[in-house]
């Protein structure tokens, strides 16, 4: 295998004891990703809306059933967790996350910035992530110890990737979901305390956003609301890329609530600013 910075064979967590789920992970987050895409844009997909009045597609259940499928097929023993359908328990110490489209609402506009998140955990811990932007054919994956990578089509390589070295959030480009996310959990000055601060704030977030914040894009990615299936792969991913992931208390946590990504210098000024004594 290529030892340099680029690879066509793959990221360089290959040869881990984790190497066969590793490589699953990116053949299976691929076909469901790329699955959404036969309802992409689609004039007659129907929307239905979820208890908490979340928008939910067909596109989003036979993604997540794919997932199922496929892991269920080569690995299963392993416990999966997805946004969709109930926890499927295993007996291995090895637990999957799916969010099948983590953007629906981005989906449903044709906007191409959704994402299909896959997470990876060993004896209750973050082992490893990927986001994969099917409508761009773009994907990082990241375990951890071993790097983050990011290609960006499917003849690309592999190259490592790594946050921005921005330290003054002057210079910052500050990314979310949705702004009025922020008003839900009655914060909308900290919202505020951040666009003022930042250089540039837009609305590229989702998984999206955390992607561009690992690619050296974006600097600083707030989630005021999310659950573990939103973030389960975001740690693995942020982190090999030298940044820093956690709740807006500072812990590095993938159980959900909130979420807090950014290129590491910039973290303790943004959880500052989230604080709820500023």
């Amino acid at each position: 295998m290529n030892k340099g910075n680029a690879s066509n064979d793959g990221p360089q967590f290959w040869g881990s004891e984790h190497e066969g789920r590793l490589v699953a992970m990116i053949e299976v987050a691929q076909a469901a990703g790329k699955h959404t895409l036969n309802y992409f844009r689609r004039a007659d997909l129907i929307i239905d809306a979820k208890a908490d009045e979340s928008p939910v597609t067909v596109a989003d259940r036979e993604a997540e059933q794919l997932v199922r499928r496929e892991i269920g097929t080569r690995f299963p023993n392993d416990t999966i967790q997805g946004e969709e359908f109930s926890e499927q328990a295993g007996t291995s110490p090895y637990r999957w996350v799916v969010d099948p489209i983590d953007g629906t609402k981005s989906f449903v506009c044709g906007v191409p910035l959704y994402s299909t998140l896959l997470a990876l955990e060993h004896e209750g811990e973050p082992l490893a992530g990927i986001i994969f932007v099917p409508a761009m054919n773009e994907m990082v994956a990241a375990c951890l110890g071993r790097g983050c990578w990011h290609r960006q089509s499917d003849a690309a390589e592999w190259r490592r990737t790594a946050v921005s070295g921005k330290a003054d959030l002057s210079e910052a480009v500050f990314v979310t979901s949705q702004v009025d996310s922020f008003d839900a959990r009655d914060a909308a000055d900290k919202y505020k305390k951040l666009e003022k601060a930042a250089w540039l704030t837009r609305s590229w977030g989702d998984g999206y956003g955390y992607l561009m914040v690992a690619t050296g894009k974006a600097d600083v990615m707030v989630d005021p609301e999310c659950n573990a299936w939103d973030v389960a792969a975001i740690l693995p991913i942020v982190s090999e890329a030298g940044g820093k992931f956690s709740d807006w208390a500072g812990n590095a946590t993938t159980r959900g609530g909130d979420g807090v990504g950014t290129n590491g210098k910039l973290h303790g000024l943004v959880l500052s600013a989230l604080s709820s004594d500023q």
